[in-house]
Order: C-alpha cells, then structure tokens, then sequence
C-alpha cells in the first residue's frame, strides 16, 4: 500500500492544482481582507512536519509571525488566550484526532479565524473550523503517510501565495518532475542497502529543508524502527555533532537556495569528521558526499522544493525497511488514526 501510494503522488499533485487550486485561493483571499496580526499552526506527526513548512512560507514570503502550538495547553490546562484577529491553520490528514478538534474549537471560541486543511472535508476537525481546504489525495490506507504528506505542502504553499495575491503557477512542474523522481527506485533501492544495518542516523538540513529532515526521520523509524534523529543543522552544531562518527550515516537534505547555502559549513564539519555522508539535494552538492541522489532542481523556486525532497526519502525508508525484514504497510504499535487528546 504505501508503494502505491507513494506512486499516487504526481496525480495527486495535478488533482490539486487542476482542482483545489481555485479554491484554495478563495478562501486564502477572504482570510486576507481580515488581515490577521499573527499565525498559529496546530497539527501532529506527520502533519506537524507540514505545518513546519508553513511556517518558514508564511514569515518569510508574508513577514507574517508564526508559531507552532501547544495543544495541551488548552486540552489539558484549560488555558483560554485571547486569540482575536489569529489565524489558527490546523493541518490534519484525517481530520479526526480530538485534540486538534477541541483545540480548533476552543481558537475558534477565543475569537482566531480558523482553517482547516485536511484530506476529509466530511471529518470533526472540517466542522469545527471556520474555513476548510481539501487537500484532494483521496483514500490514504498504508498507515506511514505519503501523498498526504506532499499533498499537504502543496495546499499550504498556495494558501500562502493566496494570502498575497500570488496564483502558485510556478508548482506547475510539479507533477512531472515527481513522477521523474519517482521512476528512479532501483537508484534507491541500491543505496538503500548501506542502511540495513543502521543503529541509528541523523538527518540534518536548514531553512525550507528543514521540514523535510523531520518528516524523513519520522517515515524511517515509523517503518525501519531506526532511531533517525533529525536537526537543523545549526543545531547540529550546538552539541550533537560530537555523536557523529564514520559509522552512524548522517543524511543531509541540501536545498537549492539560501538554505543549501547555509548548510555548507555544516557539510564541511560532518566531513571533517569522516562522516558517511548522504546527500539529497542539486548535483554539485551530492559530488562533495560520499553518497546521495541529485534532484531535478533547475528552475524550481527554493520554497517549492521540499515537495520534491521528501519523495527519494519517503522511498529510501521503504526500502530499507524491506532491506531489514520489515513491513512498511504495518508498522508495529501504530494505528492509521491517532487519537491524542
């Protein structure tokens, strides 16, 4: 299932700029003419990895604040800030975990205008909110999330350029350049067999790509159970680098742009060290590490690339996770929807 899902993801990527995209727009446009004063984003797992990435859109294309909240503060605490003039997007594949519901509810009591963006308009969380944007992946059955996931992103990111008046056009390559990406499996296969015998990895990257080293972390431990620790790679700086080694593989997520530009010194102490250094990112990046996979980056604004990013990796942990005996459709312990409260 999640091999088929993952394949699903150029599709879904059209559906929604072919479908979703005008919609998307309005509701951004009617959210604008309220001109909120600050952003809130509200999700778990793999959608907290989304909202993530809303994050670095909407303060640096928007100059808009944003933090990531604290749902126990009102589900557990009962804390009731007055949230006036907030917009609190909550980002949810299934739309169904009761925290997020009573959380979106208790913003929406406290005055925030909500969003929603989920891929169930029919869910609790879609009710509860003001305003919905639908995602569009259709059924997702394979319990580690994949097209929700790119799907996700990709409504955020033209959320955002509605918010300033944008019309997201340059997702256009979108599609094709994920469907690109996606034929080249055996390439990953391949080098999934350095990490069969992984005990632990660390995934680092910074700016738009950071998101992405969270959400491979997360797809790797949820299938392969390799503990995947993941790091911006300022962070990574500040006192965990001294675990690096030449045996646990360090995976860095190089993004065309500011970011990549960011991450070099970073690369440059990972090598120091003798690091088994895996790079996802522009070809000229990928030749300075011991091993990697070149996206087809050219031409693709930074803040788009993390769509593109995450797809090598989401099929580097199912493969590894092969590699080790394990099924990626059945992670142990997990269900499809979790009920935090």
């Amino acid at each position: 299932m999640m091999a088929a899902e993952m394949a699903e993801q150029p599709g879904v990527l059209r559906r929604i700029l072919d479908r979703a995209a005008p919609e998307i727009r309005g509701v951004a446009g009617r959210i604008a003419e309220r001109r909120p004063r600050f952003v809130l984003l509200t999700a778990r797992g793999t959608s907290d990895n989304a909202a993530l990435y809303a994050k670095y859109l909407l303060e640096i294309r928007l100059g808009l604040p944003c933090g990531l909240t604290s749902m126990s503060t009102t589900t557990a605490y009962g804390a009731r800030p007055d949230l006036t003039d907030v917009l609190v997007v909550t980002v949810s594949q299934s739309g169904g975990s009761p925290d997020l519901v009573a959380s979106t509810r208790a913003a929406r009591e406290a005055g925030a205008i909500t969003l929603a963006v989920t891929n169930n308009p029919d869910s609790p969380l879609a009710a509860v909110a003001e305003y919905h944007a639908d995602m569009l992946a259709g059924p997702e059955k394979a319990l580690p999330a994949t097209k929700t996931y790119t799907a996700s992103l990709l409504a955020l990111y033209l959320f955002t350029e509605g918010l300033r008046g944008g019309d997201g056009a340059d997702a256009e390559p979108l599609p094709e350049l994920a469907a690109q990406i996606l034929a080249r499996r055996e390439e990953v296969r391949a080098l999934a067999a350095r990490y069969r015998f992984a005990e632990r990895m660390v995934i680092t990257s910074r700016g738009y790509g950071y998101p992405t080293a969270k959400e491979a972390a997360l797809k790797l431990m949820e299938t392969s159970y390799i503990p995947a620790l993941s790091y911006s790679g300022a962070d990574l700086l500040h006192g965990p680098l001294a675990m690096v080694d030449n045996v646990s593989p360090v995976i860095a997520v190089v993004t065309a742009g500011r970011g990549g530009e960011a991450l070099r010194p970073v690369l440059d102490r990972l090598r120091a060290r003798g690091a088994d250094l895996f790079v996802v990112g522009p070809e000229a990046r990928v030749a300075e590490a011991s091993a990697g996979f070149v996206l087809p980056v050219e031409g693709v604004p930074e803040e788009l690339q993390p769509i593109l990013e995450i797809l090598p990796l989401q099929l580097l942990a199912y493969e590894t996770a092969i590699a080790r005996g394990q099924d990626p459709d059945a992670p142990r312990a997990l269900a499809k929807v979790t009920e935090t409260r």
